[in-house]
């Protein structure tokens, strides 16, 4: 069995992407999703996509090849939000601990993540706070108990993202770890078009 699962959140509408799925927009000549999953793959086992039902054959596509193996975590009630599909996409995971991060993050560092892992063991998740704000969809969480903790919170009508975490046994990762461990992009996601143009400047810049 994996030991390491990444759960991908893709479930979004892309509201601020005028049309189409940012999910598999095109960044740099790669899909977003495969560059997100390219660039974990060296620190996972296996990763789960969750998304709605109608994205999955793009994103499928999008992913022929990776190099880890790729399951679908579809959302039974799509537009939840990603509390919802943190928990569908948990509950899927086949590895005690998950990585979740959010498809739009191109620059994820696989050695944070890594990082992130270790600090995890032995508690229920390790969530960066790179300052005033968690990182909750940047995060590692031991997959049940914040699935439950998820479920437990949509139950109660939580709409607050980080509420599932005050019901775990988790770990801050702060400024300090974060500066130490991690690349300063790690953090940036693409929502529209002119991130789009930025993050093709920089991915060609690394090049």
């Amino acid at each position: 069995m994996p030991e390491r699962t990444a759960v991908v959140l893709a479930g979004g509408r892309s509201t601020r992407f005028d049309d189409g799925d940012k999910a598999v927009a095109d960044l740099a000549g790669t899909p977003m999703i495969r560059r997100v999953i390219d660039r974990i793959t060296p620190v996972v086992d296996d990763a789960v996509i969750n998304c709605r039902a109608e994205q999955t054959p793009a994103i499928d596509r999008a992913l022929d090849g990776a190099a880890v193996p790729v399951t679908f975590a579809e959302d039974e009630y799509p537009d939840e939000g990603p509390m919802a599909g943190m928990a569908t996409g948990l509950h899927a995971a086949a590895g005690e601990y998950a990585f979740v991060v959010a498809c739009d993050m191109p620059f994820v560092d696989p050695e944070f993540v890594a990082y992130l892992f270790e600090r995890a063991t032995g508690h229920d998740a390790a969530v960066p706070r790179p300052a005033q704000w968690f990182e909750t969809t940047h995060a590692v969480y031991r997959a049940t108990a914040m699935a439950e903790a998820c479920e437990a919170a949509l139950d109660a009508g939580e709409e607050r993202i980080v509420a599932p975490l005050f019901e775990l046994d988790f770990v801050v990762v702060d400024a300090e770890a974060v500066r130490e461990h991690g690349h300063p992009r790690t953090f940036e996601n693409c929502n529209t078009r002119a991130d789009f143009v930025d993050a093709e400047r920089r991915l060609g810049e690394e090049d």
